[in-house]
């Protein structure tokens, strides 16, 4: 296969091994900054371009589209689409999955477990706000942050207040959500491909630090799930249309709850602290799928 990787670094540790991973199951492999492509559209025509090179010969994509160039990037990959050529997260997905509020929305509207959450802009009561997601503590969650960012743990009830109105302020888009105490500053990131779990572990948040993302100093370890926490990561990544996925879910009294897909899940942390070599099911699962009519499957989820 000819396969392009749609990476503005080609450094990044998970660009590195799918090179790896592709190349050593004997295919051709390029890797192109999607920033820099652009599109050329006519009657019947829809070309991609890198410098003045037409982007052709391509049997399938591996998008790794960074969050701030997700418009951009979901273009580039819904040319590519147009084109027929096989990627491993469609444009659709990739828009879904980024948007905290949508993912949020239809993972409810398809019975997916996850902390109660509200979504509200300046609403006349936030006493009745938070009492309508269990109370404090609570999270809050900006819209736009990424990798713990722009996540608030709101201890007390005038903290919460405090917060949400210094937020509305701002004019700050916002998710208040349930806390989930039980996890103890935990959750675990499976990785999904192809509707299967190939990969999990479980994210240590340092101490005094309720958020587990490695990038705030947490820490991994192996973890084997229950079938239920496996259905629901599978469920969840269903719902948003995502055939790579990495899903971050806590584990709490009433089961596994989902709180975030990732349409461009990192392969450093799963594949150093398990030992399995997910960027090599990832190139599997696109030999076995690649040549497959694109139009085979309608998307039904429909927002």
């Amino acid at each position: 296969m000819n396969l392009v990787i749609l990476s503005a670094n080609k450094n990044l540790y998970s660009t590195k091994r799918l090179v790896e991973a592709a190349e050593a199951r004997g295919h051709t492999v390029s890797i192109i900054n999607h920033t820099r492509t652009y599109v050329v559209m006519e009657s019947g025509n829809l070309d991609i371009y890198y410098g003045d090179h037409v982007i052709s010969d391509v049997d399938a994509i591996i998008p790794r589209i960074g969050a701030s160039v997700t418009y951009y990037g979901s273009a580039m990959i819904r040319q590519f689409e147009m084109r027929q050529v096989f990627t491993t997260v469609s444009s659709l997905a990739l828009v879904r999955s980024r948007d905290k509020l949508r993912a949020t929305q239809i993972l409810a509207r398809h019975g997916v477990g996850i902390p109660k959450t509200a979504f509200a802009k300046q609403p006349n009561d936030v006493d009745s706000l938070i009492k309508q997601v269990g109370g404090t503590p609570l999270i809050v969650k900006l819209l736009e942050g990424t990798q713990g960012l722009g996540v608030v743990l709101a201890e007390t009830r005038k903290a919460a207040k405090s917060v949400i109105e210094a937020f509305y302020g701002l004019n700050a888009n916002i998710l208040v959500q349930e806390f989930i105490e039980e996890a103890g500053g935990a959750d675990i990131r499976a990785v999904v491909v192809g509707g299967k779990v190939v990969a999990a572990y479980k994210r240590q948040g340092k101490e005094g630090e309720f958020r587990s993302n490695i990038h705030r100093g947490g820490s991994g370890a192996k973890v084997r799930l229950t079938k239920a926490e496996k259905d629901m990561a599978v469920k969840a990544a269903r719902a948003l249309g995502l055939h790579v996925a990495g899903v971050d879910m806590l584990q709490s009294k009433r089961g596994p709850l989902i709180l975030e897909v990732n349409s461009s899940p990192g392969l450093k942390g799963i594949e150093s602290t398990t030992g399995v070599d997910v960027a090599s099911i990832i190139i599997e699962y696109i030999e076995k799928n690649y040549n497959k009519s694109p139009g085979a499957k309608k998307d039904k989820v429909g927002a």
